[in-house]
């Protein structure tokens, strides 16, 4: 019998940081959770426990804080590149660097039309993705949008489906439409501004969304994916997630009331879950 190693990977998760960058008026407050992983020939610390090629997960934390000094000053995305080209070039042993990145989102508070220059609150529980990739062949990168609650009441319809003896669900051409949304795209360059990509994504998909007649959740993601890469030719593929956050129609004709599409149930189970990635050609 023939035992030999398959892929492996090693690496650090979860690195928690928070950067201020001090201006001359202002602070600029960053906070993001970095995780690193290493793929090489790392097989005799597997089968002999022989270290020697092994950069070891607490070198590897401290190098992304020391490095986040000089270095993480714009996007996400700008940081895992230098991450990655650090990782690879100063370890021959290893072959591709995979660098995953999240960061919390916050804005300026506003008093009086004017932003507080150090005062932030949360963009609530959005969050900006990225995750950036080296081996031989370059670099690919890779950034999202995760937790990203939308939601319209009307401009919804779903109907016209199949019907079968356990069929209950009413056909409605009026209905709120609620998803925590959850979209990643690959870049076909990594000279871009970043920060203004993401922020111009965002945008995009949340007009789609907004103005899109709908006629089921599928519908629209497709719609969101295809006004995406229609208008972005920086971007060659997205995929979505787009669970079905109900809102069910209370009824209140058991107390002799009318319900115009006004009281609703909200529930977070059982829910539909829709997928879809959308390419261009």
């Amino acid at each position: 019998m023939k035992i030999r190693l398959e892929k492996n990977a090693y690496g650090k998760n979860a690195i928690n940081l928070s950067k201020i960058i001090r201006h001359n008026d202002n602070h600029e407050f960053r906070q993001i959770s970095v995780s690193v992983a290493l793929e090489g020939d790392f097989d005799t610390a597997h089968t002999e426990g022989d270290n020697s090629k092994i950069l070891p997960t607490d070198t590897q934390k401290n190098t992304v804080y020391a490095m986040a000094k000089e270095h993480f000053t714009s996007g996400i995305e700008d940081f895992g590149i230098i991450l990655c080209r650090h990782f690879k070039k100063n370890n021959p042993q290893v072959s591709k660097v995979r660098i995953e990145i999240l960061e919390h989102l916050y804005r300026r508070m506003h008093f009086n039309g004017r932003e507080h220059p150090h005062a932030y609150i949360s963009r609530g529980n959005e969050k900006h993705t990225s995750l950036i990739e080296q081996d031989e062949s370059g670099i690919t990168i890779t950034s999202g949008i995760r937790d990203l609650l939308i939601l319209k009441t009307t401009d919804s319809a779903f109907k016209d489906y199949i019907r079968d003896e356990f069929t209950t669900l009413k056909e409605t051409d009026d209905r709120i439409f609620a998803t925590n949304c959850e979209a990643t795209w690959t870049y076909n360059t990594i000279y871009l501004d970043f920060t203004k990509q993401y922020e111009m994504v965002r945008e995009n998909l949340l007009h789609t969304f907004a103005f899109h007649k709908s006629l089921s959740v599928q519908h629209t993601l497709y719609a969101m994916g295809e006004e995406l890469l229609q208008k972005n030719e920086n971007i060659n593929q997205i995929s979505m997630v787009m669970p079905n956050k109900h809102h069910i129609l209370f009824n209140l004709g058991q107390f002799g009331m009318e319900n115009n599409n006004e009281i609703f149930i909200a529930t977070d189970e059982p829910f539909g879950y829709i997928t879809g990635t959308v390419t261009r050609e």
